[in-house]
Formats: structure tokens, C-alpha cells, sequence
């Protein structure tokens, strides 16, 4: 039997061959995962009705975002629980960035204190970057019989009373008419909605008799003449409408002060640089003149924040809306 040598040239060969397709195998994901981000679709969730002040911002980025990156951005509205919902959903998302959460004061600074909703934001959300922050506006149906503060007051204390709307329990908006009510010791019922679209449409349908909306969901009504707005909630005046007056003016309530800011947060141990790079692209797409042009026109003020700004504006936010929820004594339920 003639047995020969191997051939070390052939095993090294052979060798080598196999080494090249286990370091390609070992690869292919690597390369998969460098791609730069975004490399796919990404979902804006807002957490209420479209037709909302978080709405009317998260599109509005939205198609700046999908210019800016060559890819689309999907705006999906998923209304409940006041936000808690979509805030949810994209805390249990995958943390890759391509699933982003348009948060407002709701569920990120008021429902952890006032519902006991389980959501620590810090925990289980990055904050990524400020959208806007708005006054809400006091509104009626236009054939409203009051067409000032201290008519509609004078309104709510006649037996009937008023129902007052809101884009869900524990908003801004919530808040405001309670205080309203606590304040001017007024007959008000409150009624909650799914987001601030059907809140509009039945303030429209005079089933229920004021609401305070985000100022840019209720400009373009208010402008069309199908509602009044009689003041805006915050402390001083909208600069987009300096002859309405505040509330504290019209009902003689010191420190009313209430407003709707809406953010971008994306699932905790999302990447650091895919955060900054989100946050770089969000402000830079609220720098673009149309788009200023648009949120001041809708009177949303724009205040550009780096990552860590914006983590320090939800903490105090959050605190404030704690003293908030204790000091009116405001319960869930209602």
C-alpha cells in the first residue's frame, strides 16, 4: 500500500481558504449593523387623535426628518390613557432608534405623579430634543352666549352649570379648567376625550361648552370663525395674539399658568450617537424658516435644547406638576 506524505502546500492553502469564508461569515452582520443610521423607515408615535398640538409638531418635523435623511418617517397616532399608550409602546420598543415617541406634558411630566402609571421616563426613556411649547387657549362654540371671561364665569354659576372638554384626564388641559373651576367656585363638569381632535369636534357640535386646547389645534378654527377664543392660559400674553388676555386677567387668578410642550424620546439604551444625531436633525429641522414661520404662526415658541438641556427641562417639569397634583387635590377618577 502506497501511502504518500500529505502535501503541506495543499493544507495551507486549504487552510487559508477556510479561514477567508469564516472571517466573511463572521462579518456579514458587522457589516450589516455599520450601516449609517437611519438605514430604514422610522415611526414618530404621538399618543393621541391626529388634529392635537403634538400632532400638528410631530408631522411637521416629521417630513423634515424623512428630507434631512433620505428615508420616510411615518407619523402613527396611537390615542388612550392620556399618552401612557404610545409612551408604552415605545419604551418596549426596540432601542435602535427607528421608533420614536413625540411625548408631551401629559404623559411624560404629569401622569408618573397623577396616575401611578408605572412609566419612569428617566428609566425607560431617552430624551432626545424639544419640539415646542404652547399656550393653551381658552375656546367656545361661536354661538356661545358668552364672549369673555367673566361672562363665561358668570355662565357657570347659574344652576346648569358648563361642561368643560379635555384631551384626556390629567392633560394640561385637565388641569387648567379644574383650577378654573376650584378658583372661580363654578358649576363645571368635566368631560375627557381620546386626544384633543375629538374634543375640538364636539366643542364644534356644541356638546360641551369650553375646552383648553393647544394654541395651534384651535388657531386655524378660531380663525375661521367657528369658535371664540376668550384668553390664553399662560402668564403673559401669546405674542401670535397680544389682544386676547391671559385668564389670570379675566378671572383674577394669580399664577395661572399652564401650557403644552411637546418632545422627542426614543427607548432607553438607544445608542448615544443615534440620540445626538436625532437631536442634531430635529434642531436643525426647527431652524428651517418655514417651519419657524409655521410654529409661530400657530404660536408654538421653539427652544433648541442639546440632549442633557432637555433631561434637566423634563425633571423640573415633572416637579412642578407633582406640586401641581398636590397642592389641587385632583383624583384619576374625575
Amino acid at each position: 500500500m502506497d501511502v504518500r506524505p500529505a502535501c503541506p502546500i495543499r493544507h495551507s492553502v486549504l487552510a487559508a481558504r477556510l479561514a477567508l469564508v469564516a472571517a466573511a461569515i463572521a462579518l456579514t452582520p458587522l457589516a450589516a449593523s455599520a450601516q449609517p443610521y437611519p438605514a430604514r423607515t422610522i415611526t414618530l408615535v404621538v399618543g393621541y387623535a391626529p388634529g392635537g398640538t403634538g400632532d400638528f409638531i410631530a408631522r411637521l418635523v416629521g417630513a423634515k426628518l424623512s428630507e434631512k435623511f433620505s428615508r420616510p418617517v411615518v407619523v402613527e397616532n396611537r390615542g388612550g390613557a392620556s399618552g401612557l399608550i404610545a409612551a408604552q409602546y415605545v419604551a418596549k420598543a426596540a432601542p435602535d432608534g427607528y421608533t420614536i415617541l413625540l411625548g408631551q406634558t401629559p404623559e411624560i411630566a404629569i401622569n408618573p405623579s397623577f396616575l401611578n402609571s408605572g412609566l419612569d421616563v428617566m428609566r425607560d426613556l431617552a430624551p432626545v430634543a424639544l419640539g415646542g411649547v404652547v399656550p393653551l387657549a381658552l375656546v367656545v362654540p361661536k354661538s356661545a352666549p358668552y364672549s369673555t371671561v367673566p361672562e363665561l364665569l358668570k355662565a357657570a354659576r347659574s344652576p346648569k352649570g358648563l361642561l368643560f372638554a379635555s384631551a384626556g384626564t390629567g392633560t394640561p388641559g385637565h388641569f387648567a379648567g379644574e383650577l378654573l373651576k376650584v378658583a372661580s367656585h363654578g358649576n363645571m363638569t368635566h368631560v375627557p376625550y381620546k386626544g384633543a381632535g375629538p374634543a375640538l369636534a364636539d366643542l364644534l357640535g356644541n356638546h360641551v361648552d369650553f375646552y383648553f386646547p393647544g394654541f395651534p389645534a384651535a388657531l386655524p378654527f378660531v380663525k375661521a370663525g367657528q369658535m371664540k377664543m376668550l384668553a390664553v392660559s399662560t402668564l403673559h400674553r401669546a405674542s401670535t395674539a397680544p389682544d386676547v388676555p391671559t385668564v389670570g386677567e379675566g378671572a383674577g387668578i394669580e399664577d395661572f399658568d399652564f401650557s403644552l410642550w411637546a418632545g422627542f424620546f426614543a427607548p432607553h439604551g438607544t445608542p448615544r450617537d443615534v440620540v445626538a444625531s436625532l437631536n442634531k436633525a430635529i434642531n436643525d429641522a426647527l431652524a428651517v424658516t418655514d417651519i419657524k414661520k409655521k410654529m409661530d404662526d400657530a404660536g408654538a415658541d421653539i427652544v433648541p435644547m442639546s440632549v442633557d438641556q432637555f433631561a434637566d427641562f423634563i425633571k423640573a417639569e415633572s416637579d412642578k406638576y407633582a406640586h401641581v397634583v398636590e397642592a389641587t387635590g385632583i383624583k384619576p377618577e374625575q
